[in-house]
């Protein structure tokens, strides 16, 4: 069916993390636009869609209408979605989110019925205009739903991923067991998903489960090597454990990989807090 409705657009913010306080990173800038992966089975961006985003980008009012003029000649499932999707960006550039989540979840509807995956991304962008609005609740049965998705495409990779965001939301409502179950299963569905390691490791941490938090941050640290916030949560985690030399030379890991990161500042505060060696 064609519906003409108001414009709408996604954005979200990241916030890195602070071991010193427990905290998970926050909700990630995961839009519209997340970055796509090689196994992607969403569909191929059509020269019209690609036309329909760059003005979302540029100048939403137009993109607006240009979308809903291409909602009016549609033929296809995979049309409807993607002018609505195009819809939805328009709108979140406005800062129409509520606008914007109920055309997500519009488009997500009118996927084709053989592209879960599609389907997954768009709930999740509804998921996310719902948490820019604030509506916590709203965003966290989007999300749920397109991890769910996800898992029945099958895309891993995907799922893995809308797994941690529903489980960001979740430790944001105070809901850390339901989280550490997401991460459960974000790692089920990706087992080298390092992001969903690092942030279970954080998580047990967290919860005062340390000996599983070393075993979650040294699956981590064999997926991701370089990256500096699995140095510096190996070093918190160690540290916790009354291992003050593991913990020395996690710190001292950041330092070498990326001197110059946030992650190497609150490493240098943590090294000045340890005993120096003997």
């Amino acid at each position: 069916m064609t519906l003409s409705l108001a414009p709408l657009a996604l954005l979200f913010m990241q916030v890195g993390p602070n071991p010193s306080a427990g905290a998970m990173p926050g909700i990630p800038d995961e839009l519209a636009n997340r970055p796509p992966r090689a196994e992607s089975t969403e569909p191929q961006v059509q020269p019209r869609l690609a036309t329909c985003l760059r003005q979302a980008a540029n100048t939403p009012d137009a993109a607006l209408d240009y979308a809903q003029g291409w909602r009016e000649t549609a033929t296809t499932d995979l049309e409807m979605a993607q002018s609505a999707h195009c819809l939805g960006l328009a709108l979140v550039q406005l800062d129409r989110m509520g606008e914007a989540r109920e055309i997500f979840e519009l488009a997500s509807a009118e996927a084709p019925a053989d592209n879960l995956a599609y389907a997954a991304r768009l709930n999740a962008m509804a998921g996310n205009a719902a948490l820019a609005e604030g509506d916590m609740e709203n965003a966290l049965v989007l999300l749920d739903r397109a991890g769910g998705q996800a898992l029945a495409a099958p895309d891993g990779a995907l799922a893995a991923d809308l797994r941690v965001d529903l489980a960001r939301v979740l430790v944001r409502m105070g809901r850390q067991e339901d989280a550490a179950e997401a991460l459960s299963e974000a790692r089920e569905a990706d087992g080298d998903d390092a992001q969903a390691w690092l942030l279970s490791a954080t998580l047990s941490r967290r919860l005062s489960r340390l000996g599983e938090a070393q075993q979650q941050i040294e699956r981590a640290a064999l997926l991701a090597p370089r990256n500096p916030q699995v140095g510096l949560e190996a070093g918190v985690i160690a540290a916790l454990s009354g291992r003050e030399e593991a913990a020395r030379k996690s710190f001292q890991s950041v330092l070498d990989v990326a001197p110059d990161s946030p992650q190497a500042d609150q490493a240098r505060e943590y090294l000045a807090q340890i005993a120096p060696a003997e």
